[in-house]
């Protein structure tokens, strides 16, 4: 198998274009070009590991041919590590918002998860307490929410009642009532527990899923 062969391998395996590798390698749609038709014999080590970063393919094995193939494991991909700190607040916490003001950061004197994910200032996580949303979310599993991300349909919202306490449900936006407002359901994924409509009892959407954890159990 030559350069080329390996390279155009890479390439395959990668599932990008041509295009895609020139941009994440920083070379010429026309270098690429050379490098897979052949007209290249040799490959710099800078070179060849920014292949290697674009394609999941080893350097060595694209210089060489010997050694292992795969960089990485298809099936997965390094994790980025989290720098954000969410913190994990009570279900009475999130029934007291009152919007766009909190900042329940910096998780001072209280449990916290960390994401990646470029958040609102006031995201919070919630535990997931209760069966109303079996299968899908189960007891202790946990989410991370933020108000100020509106809701679309079939999202999974936060809502806040009149008992002062957050409740976790699916959003199902309905119809306009006579003043403009949205009339929504708040649906649980059991079908044990009822339906709450916002036209019927007063609700008011916290904020929306970003972000769902799930824990393995023993």
């Amino acid at each position: 198998m030559t350069l080329s062969d390996r390279i155009r391998e890479a390439i395959a395996l990668s599932g990008k274009s041509q295009a895609q590798i020139a941009t994440e390698t920083h070379k010429s749609p026309g270098a690429v070009s050379q490098w897979v038709d052949g007209r290249i014999k040799s490959l710099r080590a800078d070179t060849a590991e920014a292949l290697e970063k674009a394609t999941g393919v080893r350097a060595a094995w694209l210089v060489t041919g010997r050694g292992q193939k795969l960089a990485i494991d298809k099936n997965t991909q390094p994790a980025t590590i989290g720098l954000r700190r969410i913190p994990l607040i009570s279900y009475v916490q999130a029934g007291c918002w009152s919007g766009g003001v909190e900042s329940y950061q910096p998780c001072d004197g209280q449990d916290c998860l960390v994401t990646d994910r470029d958040l609102s200032s006031t995201a919070f996580a919630l535990e997931i307490k209760g069966e109303s949303m079996l299968p899908e979310f189960r007891p202790g599993d946990r989410v991370i929410i933020d108000p100020e991300l509106t809701p679309q349909p079939g999202d999974y919202v936060v809502a806040k009642n009149g008992d002062e306490e957050a409740t976790f449900k699916k959003y199902r936006p309905r119809a306009m009532d006579a003043r403009g407002s949205m009339v929504f359901e708040l649906v649980p994924l059991n079908d044990d527990y009822p339906i709450i409509r916002s036209d019927v009892t007063p609700v008011r959407i916290v904020g929306t899923m970003v972000e769902h954890r799930k824990y393995r159990r023993r």
